[in-house]
């Protein structure tokens, strides 16, 4: 059995034609096809925060569902990070993980079943500031340790790292694999890898890549990138 996770910046469902079209981006997800979808920039920034994605368009449209935060009434997730998930899996529990910031950043974690298994993922879009990335990333991975019951465990998000090496990279050790699905920014021409998926050594991970396609390329200034990750037996 395998999941396959993805992480898409949707830039506001504002695409590089500068049209907001929450269709096209729902379009690019449904070549994915995945199965646990990690957003950011799913929120209007300014305002009520409400969703580029209305969970109508979800329900009618998708196969997807939305993690509930119950943060914000017209918010699909908190500070633009949103959890997406196929009908067949169950939410135990989510909620959100604060994090240490001048900006308006921060990143959702939810414990999810899927075939028996319970899993933990986190979605994050991390600081523009290499200082506060790390601070943000020790902050996630201590909540992520101690928030529940041991599980198999995702990362995936816009870590806005451009270091191939070292920078915040530096904070994930064993049992933590950072994975490189390759170059997502900006989307025409892509030339950095700051789109990333993070696992733990419970997984077996298969196919890894940066989604390619003549919508993704318009839908947003970055690509999706996804992987594919064995079930892990209990």
């Amino acid at each position: 059995m395998q999941l396959t996770f993805a992480s898409y910046n949707i830039h506001k469902a504002v695409g590089l034609d500068r049209r907001r079209d929450p269709d096209r981006i729902l379009a690019v997800l449904h070549e994915i096809d995945a199965d646990v979808v990690a957003l950011q920039e799913a929120d209007r920034r300014f305002g009520r925060r409400e969703t580029v994605l209305p969970r109508q368009l979800l329900d009618d449209l998708s196969d997807y569902r939305a993690v509930a935060l119950n943060q914000r009434p017209d918010s699909i997730g908190w500070h633009g990070n949103a959890l997406l998930v196929k009908r067949h899996i169950e939410v135990a529990e989510a909620g959100i993980v604060p994090l240490p910031t001048l900006e308006p950043r921060g990143a959702v974690r939810a414990d999810l079943i899927a075939h028996g298994q319970r899993l933990r993922v986190v979605g994050m879009h991390l600081d523009l500031s290499g200082l506060r990335r790390r601070q943000q990333l020790r902050t996630i991975i201590a909540d992520v340790a101690h928030c529940g019951p041991a599980c198999p465990a995702v990362m995936m998000g816009d870590f806005n790292e451009w270091a191939l090496h070292g920078g915040c990279w530096r904070e994930f050790h064993s049992p933590w694999r950072v994975l490189t699905p390759g170059r997502s920014f900006p989307a025409r021409r892509p030339v950095a890898q700051l789109d990333r998926i993070v696992v733990s050594d419970d997984w077996q991970v298969g196919d890894t890549r940066v989604h390619h396609s003549a919508l993704a390329t318009v839908a947003s200034d970055h690509l999706p990138v996804f992987a594919r990750l064995a079930v892990p037996k209990n």
